[in-house]
């Protein structure tokens, strides 16, 4: 018997200002694009259980499109496999914070779609000899598997703790988090995982499918976590119940997320961190026209920032769906005074500190370009004291 996992569908999701022919968000679009991917898989695999695990909007009130997408979708689901069982919780985006604004979910429990969205709850299919156990997103339930059913499924929308990397849990972290030794995955035939975005095996039988897209606020964290782990981009998981098979299948997506080369640009001038760029740009495989890309250039001060070449990187905003210069600075060096303790350094310590600390282009000698500083800042100060000794004519008259 086999079960197909999706999860952190995130239909309504928008970003960026683009917008199709009809007038959708070009995001949205792409992330319905990917959904109807994922049902048309589903329906080939004509597996007897699909469970959904969370997230299916982006947000408790999603527009009227991602709902009329929904819709359809799941009423497709339904007809095409009329005999499976279909079982829904809710995620932390499709909860309202107020109980009595009712949970938009519900709209599919009509067609057969067994959601659960305020409680725990423990679901029987008798003539599969299956219980699932579906828990929403909320406070920590206690989990308990029936030992009547030969095969339990334990269906939720949690973090896992020690799963998530730091930077996602502190993007959007659940309302409550269990331990692996909480979550016993030995008890359950399957654990369906929803809230992470990136595929993740947490056990021989319990996973995180991941998301359909790059909805997350930290879409680039998810993509270097997907290059590390060398999982092939966004899907959803078909499991054997009987064999204990997991089997992730990648969903095509409507537009790829393209993380070009970083490189550091110290001791760099502005046209050399231009040609950079340009050829990153250049070597980006199939072009960069309509996807999604971002480069980190890394130290970079801001008056080189100011002088780039910005009529080009209008251009390279103009192909891509969306283009990402992500500048950063080089670290700050905090000064350390020379003078004793209590004392403020002078400005003479503070100029020598700069300009030992300040990034220089091409082959300048340091030491020299100190000596020089200061040699300038002593001029200065000779002038204005003298300039202070000696008063002006008009002074002087008066």
């Amino acid at each position: 018997m086999r079960l197909v996992h999706l999860s952190d569908l995130h239909l309504g999701y928008r970003q960026y200002q683009r917008l199709t022919p009809s007038g959708i968000n070009q995001r949205e679009a792409d992330v319905g694009a990917a959904f109807r991917n994922a049902v048309d898989a589903t329906i080939a695999l004509a597996p007897e259980i699909v469970v959904v695990a969370g997230d299916v909007f982006h947000s408790v009130r999603p527009s009227n499109p991602a709902i009329l997408l929904a819709f359809q979708q799941f009423s497709r689901l339904r007809q095409e496999l009329p005999e499976a069982k279909i079982v829904m919780v809710a995620g932390n985006h499709d909860t309202p914070r107020s109980a009595e604004t009712g949970c938009i979910l519900r709209l599919f429990a009509p067609m057969g779609v067994h959601v659960v969205d305020s409680k725990p709850e423990a679901i029987r299919f008798p003539d599969l000899d299956l219980s699932i156990l579906a828990v929403p997103y909320g406070e920590p339930p206690t989990l308990a598997a029936d030992p009547s059913a030969r095969y339990n499924v334990l269906l939720m929308h949690t973090e896992i703790t020690g799963v998530l990397p730091p930077m996602e849990g502190d993007a959007d972290r659940a309302a409550f988090r269990i331990s692996r030794d909480e979550l016993q995955p030995e008890r359950w035939t399957y654990v369906a995982l929803g809230h992470y975005h990136v595929y993740n095996k947490v056990a021989a039988n319990a996973f995180y499918s991941g998301s359909l897209d790059y909805t997350s606020a930290t879409a680039w964290g998810d993509l270097n976590e997907e290059r590390k782990a060398r999982i092939p981009g966004k899907g959803f998981i078909e499991f054997d119940l009987d064999s204990g098979v997991a089997t992730f299948h990648r969903v095509p997506l409507a537009r790829a997320l393209v993380d070009l080369p970083s490189f550091s640009a110290r001791g760099l001038m502005a046209a050399e961190v231009d040609a950079r760029i340009q050829d990153a740009a250049d070597r980006c495989a199939g072009g960069i026209d309509d996807k999604i890309v971002r480069i980190v250039v890394r130290d970079i001060p801001r008056h080189i920032v100011r002088e780039l070449d910005h009529r080009t990187l209008r251009e390279y905003k103009r192909r891509a769906l969306h283009f990402q210069l992500d500048t950063r600075r080089p670290d700050v060096i905090r000064l350390h005074g020379h003078s004793a303790p209590g004392r403020r350094p002078s400005l003479a310590d503070i100029v020598r500190d700069k300009l030992q600390s300040r990034l220089l282009e091409g082959d300048i000698d340091r030491s020299a370009l100190v000596d020089l500083g200061l040699r300038y800042l002593g001029d200065a100060e000779a002038m204005t004291a003298a300039s202070l000794a000696t008063p002006d004519v008009v002074g002087a008259e008066e």
